[in-house]
């Protein structure tokens, strides 16, 4: 049953009920799956196949209670689900409108921002902003556990998500451990499948530490945020298979586009 309504336009204008009208399969009202989840399901399912753009306009509770024949509570809810996870914003006295949803980093999985960005369907890009050998300092020694002015291997790069920028990453490696690093393009290449396949790197742990913080004016400028919008930063430490620290790196993430995630086993209980 097609129930966007043509006249409710997002910002950007777009009205996909001119060129596809968006039709509601059924609910299985005899699910054990509640039905806000069968209408959440659907809906992030329209988004993600561009039925629903980023600034197009969402059917509200009525036309969904309507459409689906559930209570308006309901309805309700899978908005306000759809919303939790990120894929629509609501706009005082203008509506509900889809908007990207924010990148998930599971905080307890040893994974790089490329490999990252591929399970999400996500192209990854990178600028590289400075890279080089420099003396390590006293934080970068103590988490690398080597001596102060150690020749150590600095990679600055700013993250991009479908080409947005998304974060600011800062990684530093013991030089003598990876002989021609520097040598490596990491606009274009992963730092961690490169320590895998070329430096023969197998990754055991790692550590994070996570704050908010507010950007600096030349960190939003990179970013493309407003100077003082909250950051996500998060130090890593990044251990191998001989027990050693392989990596030390320190990402600031945009706030409104980023958000990490722990998955942990339960415990079992007496």
């Amino acid at each position: 049953m097609p129930i966007l309504d043509p006249n409710n336009r997002g910002e950007s204008g777009n009205v996909h009920a001119e060129a596809a009208l968006l039709h509601y399969v059924p609910l299985d009202k005899t699910s054990f799956i509640p039905l806000p989840a069968q209408i959440l399901a659907q809906l992030q399912g329209m988004i993600r196949a561009g039925k629903l753009a980023e600034g197009d306009a969402v059917p509200g509770e009525e036309e969904l209670s309507h459409a689906y024949g559930v209570s308006r509570p309901a309805a309700r809810q899978a908005l306000e689900l759809l919303r939790n996870q990120g894929y629509v914003v609501r706009k005082k006295g203008r509506g509900t409108f889809v908007t990207r949803p924010k990148v998930e980093k599971n905080i307890a999985q040893v994974a790089g921002f490329s490999t990252e960005m591929e399970r999400l369907g996500i192209v990854a890009g990178a600028r590289v902003l400075s890279a080089g050998r420099r003396a390590a300092g006293g934080d970068v020694a103590m988490r690398l556990a080597i001596f102060r002015g150690t020749p150590v291997f600095t990679l600055r790069r700013l993250r991009l998500a479908d080409g947005i920028p998304i974060a600011i990453e800062e990684s530093s490696l013991e030089l003598a451990r990876f002989a021609g690093i520097e040598k490596i393009d990491f606009a274009i290449n992963s730092l961690y499948r490169i320590l895998r396949e070329q430096y023969a790197v197998r990754f055991t742990r790692v550590d994070e530490e996570l704050e908010a913080q507010a950007a600096s004016r030349a960190d939003a400028r990179l970013l493309e945020v407003a100077p003082r919008t909250s950051l996500l930063r998060i130090r890593r430490t990044v251990w191998g298979g001989d027990g050693r620290p392989v990596e030390t790196a320190l990402s600031s993430y945009r706030g409104d586009r980023y958000r990490a995630v722990l998955s942990v086993p339960a415990i079992k209980s007496e």
